[in-house]
């Protein structure tokens, strides 16, 4: 007599368990900064930068305004930006030197992946102020660069005057209360250099006192 068939329903397959906390610290010291002139090919692939786009919805998000978005600069587009970066420099420094301009211009083709991430501020509605869209935007930066560093790729985070001038917010087409934070680039470390030792905490933590 053949065996009565098994009718019950399969049980979930055991999810990984959570890292630990010895774990979690390296990884979040793991990541340092790695200037985009040090970063090079290979960069992260589709699958992975998707990956690595997708860890930003994590990220604290009061109403779920999504206030932030990315703006991916391909290969093909470098030069429009390289342009812009150029102007920049001639108009805040009109005294800029052809060799100036030219290394102004090579900042846009450093790094394998390059995009701009830019918050919206506004239109207020009353309840979530600007500060808390910006660390929204920060919680959002982090998650993928902490994603990135778990798929074996460096990053760096750059500013500059380029950010607030005029033929950058044209380029990127940024409406109103949009601002660009900051660029983001994503590469293989070309060279190593060590980094600044981390803070100790009683640089940065305290304890509230009882009054006087």
């Amino acid at each position: 007599m053949p065996p009565a068939m098994d009718t019950r329903t399969p049980t979930a397959v055991t999810a990984e368990p959570p890292i630990t906390g010895s774990q979690l610290a390296r990884l979040l010291h793991a990541r340092h900064t790695v200037l985009p002139k040090r970063l090079g090919a290979p960069g992260p692939g589709q699958s992975e930068l998707d990956q690595i786009l997708g860890a930003a919805a994590a990220a604290p998000d009061h109403g779920t305004l999504v206030p932030w978005r990315f703006v991916i600069v391909p290969p093909q587009q470098r030069a429009r930006l390289a342009a812009v970066f150029a102007q920049s420099l001639r108009e805040s420094d009109a005294a800029a030197t052809p060799d100036e301009r030219g290394r102004a211009r090579e900042k846009a083709f450093q790094a394998p992946v390059l995009m701009l991430a830019i918050v919206r501020l506004g239109p207020d509605n009353g309840e979530i102020p600007a500060s808390e869209r910006i660390l929204s935007a920060g919680c959002a930066i982090q998650n993928m660069l902490l994603t990135a560093t778990v798929l074996g790729y460096e990053s760096a985070l750059t500013s500059g005057k380029s950010l607030q001038s005029d033929g950058l917010r044209a380029l990127f087409s940024l409406e109103e209360y949009e601002q660009p934070l900051c660029f983001i680039s994503l590469g293989t470390m070309l060279n190593y250099k060590a980094g600044p030792e981390r803070p100790a905490l009683e640089r940065y933590v305290s304890e509230l006192k009882h009054a006087p």
